[in-house]
């Protein structure tokens, strides 16, 4: 399958070909070949067919060959905005026609360092470098265009290990900017206050304080659309055997909590170095344990009219998927049913993405985003696509 979009200098455009449809119809094939140009094809060749959905839900490729594809953000007319990790790019993706497919894919830049973080607000696309944040004002407006970026903040460290960032803007209006932990296991906090926190800032970049400790490496968060509380995900730490400890899904309910890194895992589990230092009841639970070594990234609250009203009880988690396991974990969309701000269940909901008995994967979930229809968007850096899951039951 080619996965490959057109390669053209940094920061220009770029467009696909879906649907058959060619982003100029006018050029020939000799112009085509010089500047490198290659279709998708029509029919995916992702194996769909694999992945098991609960009945009724459908899932589908809404946008193919977007390299590396990780955290999304929504423009208000519409455009797709998608980070990526190690392919230093983002990306800007349209559906022109109203299909629920992209019709066209555009690199907005190419020359950033890890920019896994964007968000969007008040028709700006603000991406999270490993020390910097950058706004791109008036976005939508400036597509096919050299977009230009202001650094509002440029003051974060800049380890490389957990410092790719997930951001969000808050329902209080602020940026929420995590600070992962520089390392496997340390007590990074005592060299620098910020690693293992969520911090938080003016949209300007002014005020920077740290919201949340004890946070290993959170890529991914948002708040309840009921009690506007944050909701967080957090990894777990490696080398303590395939089991333990859990990763977590937490919530935060007031400013400066603590969750328990480098002392304390998944809420019970003393850390074998630094665990004698603090015991456990010390620090903030998780609400629900998840599995170890699943990687969870996105958390996210449905509210949309598509798929049954049950799904309004349950955060969505996107399970990223073990690395490091002796056999792999995770690769799939996970359901924790809340009764208010307790978990009482912890299910699949989408899983196939990984083949339990040949260990292959095609895919790793990463994020989620639900558009205005309620179907919901899951990027997959993987398989390097964008898929859509509906409910026709």
């Amino acid at each position: 399958m080619t996965r490959n979009i057109f390669k053209f200098s940094t920061l220009s455009v770029i467009c696909l070909m879906v649907l058959g449809i060619s982003c100029n119809e006018k050029k020939d094939k000799a112009e085509k070949e010089s500047s490198n140009q290659e279709e998708i094809p029509v029919q995916s060749s992702m194996p769909l067919d694999r992945l098991n959905l609960p009945e009724g839900f459908k899932i589908s490729i809404y946008a193919e060959g977007v390299d590396g594809a990780r955290s999304m953000a929504m423009g208000d007319k519409g455009t797709l905005f998608v980070g990526t990790r190690n392919e230093n790019k983002v990306y800007a993706i349209q559906d022109e026609n109203d299909d629920f497919k992209a019709d066209k894919i555009m690199v907005l830049d190419s020359t950033l360092e890890v920019p896994n973080g964007i968000a969007y607000k008040d028709g700006a696309l603000y991406v999270a470098e490993v020390n910097r944040l950058l706004k791109y004002p008036n976005i939508e407006e400036q597509l096919g265009k050299v977009a230009a970026p202001e650094v509002i903040y440029d003051d974060y460290p800049t380890e490389f290990h957990h410092g790719w960032k997930y951001i969000a803007f808050g329902p209080d209006g602020k940026l929420y900017v995590p600070v992962g932990a520089p390392c496997n296991i340390c007590e990074s906090s005592n060299e620098d206050e910020r690693y293992a926190t969520i911090t938080r800032m003016e949209a300007d970049g002014s005020n920077r304080e740290i919201y949340a400790k004890g946070v290993r490496n959170t890529v991914g968060f948002s708040w309840h659309p009921e009690t506007k509380e944050m909701w967080f995900t957090d990894n777990g730490r490696d080398m303590m055997g395939d089991d333990i400890p859990p990763c977590e899904l937490n919530h935060i309910t007031e400013i400066g909590q603590h969750f328990g890194y480098p002392y304390c895992h998944g809420g019970t589990v003393k850390d074998p170095e630094f665990g004698d230092q603090f015991p456990c009841s010390e620090f903030v639970p998780p609400v629900q344990p998840l599995g170890a070594h699943v990687a969870p990234l996105a958390v996210k609250f449905y509210r949309g009219a598509m798929f049954p009203q049950k799904y309004q009880q349950y955060a969505f988690i996107a399970e990223h998927g073990s690395w490091n396991r002796s056999k792999k974990v995770g690769y799939r969309i996970s359901l924790v049913k809340l009764d208010g701000n307790k978990a009482v269940s912890y299910e699949t909901f989408i899983d196939g993405w990984l083949d339990d008995d040949t260990q292959d994967q095609f895919g790793r979930p990463v994020d989620i985003l639900f558009l205005k229809d309620g179907s919901m968007l899951i990027s997959d850096d993987y398989g390097d696509a964008i898929y859509r899951v509906t409910f026709e039951g």
